[in-house]
């Protein structure tokens, strides 16, 4: 006989690690609204439907009907398993449950051991609570009660309780159960947030924290896990000497010979710097490569950005279609991290994908500030201990140059590689400009060179003066303009600063320069 019952909830089985000890008396807690009858439905219909364990339902409220109704909005077929003896709806009242509970051989124990019930699910506790103030009865005896009864009974029981989540009171019964699982609801800007949390479960371990839970159309409740909480990184994280093309020579020099396979690449620029199509180049040339890959679009959808790269000359759609890349697009507005990430992970252990860009990771900060450093972190895990090289992508709100990666993420110890794309202004023109301050285990060049976006990407000009020489940036002191991360409208130049510091006088040298146009 197997130890574990599988409660047959979409990802919670997971969270529990693999399902809870058999014949543990299970109680779910939350106020109204955050699906503790869904849940409970869902864990007697999985087991009679899948799990071949016929099983009970108990209810003081809701009748047969109501039941029905929302069991077929779910696409569960709650009839046919009453037609078939392997569920049984008992309506009936706390005085009477009690009662029989107090009977070994009472009708209800015969009704249970008759349909070979290995499963009961009791909706809810709070009736029972609220019968025994009524009567000023002991409810504390009513629990002991409740719990010897179905020990007795030998099934495994889930039992649903109200609970004020404006309170901190601990109930008696919270001590008695074996499993207690925890619901919230809460209101975030347009939706309904839901989590869930397992507080204790005896006999076992299981995932702490609070993991996101939906209930959705033909499925029911859905428990999505948290991300931050993965499996402990590998004693010994893989690693590869191999090299991928960013898909730009030029690039691939500076960084010393292009990515480590595996390795987190941070790209960081204002918009309109070429984030977005340094990843296509990246991408198309991982596929030329022999690499599946994925983009994920939090920014632009899948058909706009089809349009502009089509008009640099990536086919995205035509690779899309031959199966080589995969888009994935998410709203902003709609997103939840942890489905987003479950979304994500398991694309990529499905289509074998080994080559990935977020496009951009600035969306997960504005979506749950506190949350976004530990999120990166489990995605930088995930793809890491896969052996994906991945491109985050993350729009600087600073125009010109940049005083730090980001606020909120401070992400740049999570990456092996940053590249930074940024406008020089000179004179009234402006310029692109790339540097890369970063990149673990190589001799990375640490100069700015200018490039353009044209067909096929970003392109960066040959500072020896080859080509047109009238589009290469003027090669002047550097007291003469700020460089990329002096320029951030929060820093001043370094002389200028020191100035300052010392209390001196500004130093004629390091006036703002008046510059000739190239």
């Amino acid at each position: 006989m197997d130890t574990l019952v599988k409660t047959g909830i979409a990802g919670l089985d997971e969270i529990l690690l693999g399902g809870v000890p058999r014949h543990n008396n299970l109680i779910v807690e939350g106020a109204p609204g955050t699906g503790k009858t869904t849940l409970g439905l869902g864990f007697i219909y999985a087991g009679a439907a899948e799990h071949g364990e016929p099983g009970a339902i108990v209810s003081f409220e809701l009748d047969a009907a109501k039941l029905m109704r929302d069991a077929a909005g779910f696409g569960w077929d709650l009839q046919g398993m009453l037609d078939a003896g392997k569920i049984k709806i008992i309506q009936t009242s706390p005085a009477v449950l009690l009662s029989e509970f107090r009977n070994t051989e009472g009708v209800f124990a015969e009704t249970l051991r008759a349909m070979g019930a290995r499963r009961l699910l009791i909706d809810g506790l709070t009736p029972m609570r609220l019968y025994a103030e009524v009567h000023n009865l002991p409810f504390r005896e009513d629990v002991h009660v409740l719990v010897e009864g179905l020990n007795r009974l030998g099934v495994t029981t889930m039992v649903t309780a109200e609970r004020d989540e404006t309170t901190t009171a601990a109930a008696h019964e919270r001590f008695i159960f074996d499993t207690i699982i925890s619901l919230t609801r809460g209101e975030n800007q347009r939706r309904v947030q839901r989590r869930l949390t397992v507080q204790k479960s005896r006999g076992q371990d299981f995932i702490s924290g609070s993991h996101t839970m939906r209930i959705e159309a033909d499925q029911g409740v859905h428990v999505y896990r948290r991300a931050q909480s993965r499996p402990v990184a590998l004693q010994e994280q893989p690693t590869s000497a191999l090299r991928l093309s960013t898909g730009s020579a030029a690039i691939d020099t500076m960084m010393d010979g292009g990515l480590y396979a595996g390795s987190v690449t941070m790209i960081c620029g204002i918009s309109g710097t070429g984030k977005t199509v340094l990843s296509v180049q990246f991408l198309t040339s991982a596929i030329a490569a022999g690499h599946k890959t994925l983009l994920v679009s939090l920014d632009e959808h899948p058909r706009q950005l089809m349009r502009n790269a089509g008009s640099l000359g990536f086919d995205l759609e035509g690779l899309t279609e031959r199966g080589d890349l995969f888009i994935h697009y998410e709203s902003p507005l709609e997103l939840d991290l942890d489905v987003h990430f479950e979304h994500i992970t398991r694309l990529v252990e499905k289509e074998a994908i080994d080559c990935i860009v977020l496009d951009s990771c600035a969306v997960y900060a504005m979506t749950s500030p506190e949350e976004a450093a530990g999120y990166l972190y489990a995605l930088a895990t995930f793809f890491k201990n896969r052996l994906a090289t991945v491109l985050f992508n993350y729009e600087s709100p600073e125009l010109l140059g940049l005083s730090q990666i980001s606020q909120e993420l401070k992400g740049s110890h999570l990456v092996d590689n940053i590249i930074l794309l940024s406008y020089v202004e000179i004179s009234t023109v402006l310029r692109r400009a790339i540097a890369i301050p970063k990149v673990r285990g190589s001799r990375n060049l640490q100069v700015t060179r200018e490039y353009v976006i044209a067909e096929g990407g970003l392109k960066l000009l040959d500072e020896d003066g080859a080509g047109e020489a009238s589009n290469a940036v003027p090669q002047l002191p550097f007291s003469a303009y700020y460089g990329l991360l002096s320029r951030s409208p929060s820093r001043q130049a370094p002389a200028i600063e020191e100035a300052i510091a010392n209390n001196t006088a500004l130093p004629p040298s390091v006036d703002l320069p008046i510059e000739t146009p190239p």
